[in-house]
Parts: structure tokens; sequence; C-alpha cells
């Protein structure tokens, strides 16, 4: 019987955006969630006495800022070596020898596959060959699995590939093939990386992506970690989902249709964020905070969208080891614009207006013609990543209903004023 880890996409030293900008942020937590996340891969690892590790792609984001990142990695390298446990490396796109420009001499448990053509690696004493190859550049187009050995029917077999398959949606797509690529080597275990959610993608050979073992976004929610797997007598006899992560980022969803003050909106906020407190388990929770439903106070909250933000902020705060990373209004009207302003007024008559207005990118920089300075006036919540202010295609959608819902909102709140 052996055990081994199969882990990728561990990005040391990664930045987790979306955070940092904001003063009131868990720096010092977010800058170093990546190493202790690999840490905890560590720990693992010693505690479950398992016989080798695959690392398959981006161990690193790129070339490195300086030389703690490659020390912190082979110090930890090293406590594998005490242990007895080697290690098997492809390097990814992040990672790749075009990226990474500096380099650390690595303990000798520790095998990174060349970048020049695949390799098989024998383990005699486990029975166990590794094929593999690293990246040789950031964007590998070209199926390099179809060059992978076929299976030596003496030993059980692990591809180890940084990958995207056939495609997955957020990731490029490097060294693509299909899973009857795969499946015509023969191996036992295919061991990918590059996809950042865990996903199974056969069990008939092992096919596994494990996820990353830390969340860096918003984008990457829920429990992250890397795969255990054992192997008695030449065939797997389990495969465990192990989470490692120490920040988990959440979506948390409010309904606040029945909301009619401003007290039950708070009160339905804080026991939304509650529900997620109870998942995580005691770690450190970064939210988005997404509001639903038909709301009586639905103008009221797109009026004053900033100063909610905040006071959510103040909620978020109280219930301890949690950070509110953004909130999102997506609340609706509970009654008609008809029914708001009369059907023949000159208020209604605007809203309509305004209810109908449509704008592109160029629409939005003649509107707001100094866009970049106003940029520089605005709070932080509104310059992360997935800006409204970004005019990419997928977010002109979204901008043209927060301009329109914020203008009603402003109208329907000074509508009786002379």
């Amino acid at each position: 019987m052996f055990k081994f880890i199969h882990t990728a996409d561990i990005h040391l030293d990664s930045p987790l955006k979306g955070l940092e900008v904001h003063e009131d942020a868990p720096v010092d937590e977010i800058r170093g969630a990546t190493r202790r996340a690999f840490e905890n891969l560590v720990e693992m690892a010693i505690e479950e006495e398992i016989d080798f590790t695959l690392i398959a792609g981006d161990l690193y984001d790129g070339d490195w800022k300086d030389y703690n990142t490659g020390l912190f990695f082979v110090h930890q390298m090293g406590r594998l070596h005490k242990a007895g446990i080697r290690v098997f490396i492809v390097s990814g796109n992040h990672d790749a020898a075009s990226q990474t420009t500096r380099t650390m001499p690595l303990p000798d448990n520790v095998t990174l596959f060349s970048p020049r053509k695949p390799q098989s690696v024998k383990l005699d004493d486990l029975g166990v060959i590794i094929h593999g190859q690293s990246y040789s550049s950031r964007a590998v187009t070209e199926n390099i699995a179809a060059s992978y050995h076929q299976h030596d029917s003496n030993f059980f077999n692990i591809g180890l590939l940084h990958t995207s398959l056939t495609g997955r949606e957020g990731h490029e797509d490097y060294a693509p093939c299909t899973i009857d690529d795969l499946k015509s080597k023969g191996y036992d275990y295919w061991a990918l990386g590059h996809v950042h959610k865990r996903e199974i993608v056969s069990e008939d050979p092992w096919v596994i992506f494990p996820g990353n073992v830390q969340g860096r976004h918003i984008k990457e929610t829920g429990a992250k970690g890397a795969t255990l797997v054992t192997v008695e007598e030449g065939r797997i006899t389990e495969v465990e989902e192990r989470e490692l992560d120490v920040l988990r980022w959440a979506v948390c969803l409010a309904d606040l249709s029945e909301c009619e003050t401003k007290e039950a909106i708070y009160e339905q906020v804080r026991t939304a964020m509650e529900k997620e407190i109870e998942i995580v388990d005691g770690k450190t929770l970064a939210l988005r905070l997404q509001l639903e439903g038909g709301c009586p106070l639905h103008a009221e909250l797109h009026s004053r969208s900033i100063q909610w933000t905040e006071e959510f902020r103040g909620i978020a705060a109280g219930l301890g080891n949690v950070w509110l990373e953004k909130v999102k209004f997506r609340t609706n009207r509970k009654t008609s614009l008809e029914e708001i302003a009369g059907e023949d007024t000159p208020l209604s008559g605007l809203l309509q207006a305004i209810e109908s207005l449509e704008f592109g990118g160029d629409a939005l920089t003649t509107l707001v013609p100094d866009l970049a300075n106003l940029k520089t006036k605005l709070p932080a919540e509104l310059l992360d990543e997935g800006s409204l202010l970004e005019s990419q295609p997928e977010h002109l959608n979204e901008l043209r209903e927060e301009v329109k819902e914020l203008l009603i909102a402003k109208l329907i709140q000074h509508g009786g004023e002379a």
C-alpha cells in the first residue's frame, strides 16, 4: 500500500485580489494566505505519512518579487525530505521557464520535470512510474499529452499534466487535449492542474483537477485544498478531498423582500452573514453581500448605496472574523413606476425615459468625458476588479442597470420637492 497527495495551482505569494485596497482589510492574513495553506499541505503530508506529493503546475505566481518566495518553498521541501516524502513537479503557465527567471537549488527529494520533452520517473520501491512535462513558456497551445509515453504494465502509472483539457470557463486553453487522449495512454491516475475549481473528470481511470489550495478572489469561492489518494495492490481504493485554505471566499445572499424598515434590513443581512460563518468553521471569511428581492426600500438602497455599504461593513466587523469585500445591490422595486409617479405626470415621463435608456462604451465616455479624473475621487469599492467603471463588454449591461436604478432612485427621492 502507498499514499500520495495531488495538488496544483498553489500560486505562492500571489496577492488576494479585491481586499488589500481597503484600509480595514485583514492585510496580514491576506498576504500570508497562500503560504499558510501550503504549510497546511506539508503538515497533512507528514501526518498522513504519505509516500510522495504531486504538484501539477503553477506552484508560483510568475517571477518572484524576491528570493524569499523560493526560500520559503525550499524550507517546506526540507520538511518533507526529513519525513522521507518525495515531491514531483511540472511547471505550468505561471511558473514556466520563461516566467520565473530566479532559481533556487532544490533538495534531493524534489524532481522538476523537464520542459523539453516528456519524462517518465520510476519509483521502484513502490512500483510507481510518473509521466510528466513542464511548460517551457507561458502559452503552451499544443497537445503535449499526446507525446507522453505509453503505460508500463509493470508499474502503477500516473500522468502529471497542467492543462485546460477541452476548455474550462475562466482559464486559458493551454495544453489542450481530450479525455480520450488521456485514456489512450493507459494510466491509472491523471493528476491535472490549471483549473482552480475541484473537478473529478473521470473515475475510470481517475482524472482529477484538485483545484487550488487557497482561493484568491471572489470568483474562487468555497473550500479549497488537495486530493489524498490511497493505492492497495495496484488499485486505487480511496480518493479524498482535504480542505487546506485559511481564508474562505463566499457570496452571501440576503433576500430583502419582506424588509420594510432599515432595522429589518440590518437583521436580515446579519442573519445571512451568520449562516456563512457557520459553514467556514472559524476561518477568516471574505464576503460579497448580494441584496435581492422586491424590497420596499429599493430606492433608498440605491440612492444611498455607499452609506449602506459602510453600515453593512459595520455589521460584518461586529461578527468577528468576517470581512466584507463588496455589496451588490440587486433588489427590485416592489411597485411599478406608474404607481409611484402616476400615469401621466412630468415625473412619470422622466422616469420612463430613464428606464428605457441604453448606452454602450462610447456613450458612457461621452456622458462622463473625464472618467479617468472621476476614478481618482471614488471610493475603493467602486474601483476593484470587475468595477462597473471598467468598459469591458461584460460589465456594460450591469453598469447600465446600476445607472438607471441610481437615477430613478434619486428622482423618486426628490420628486415631490420644488
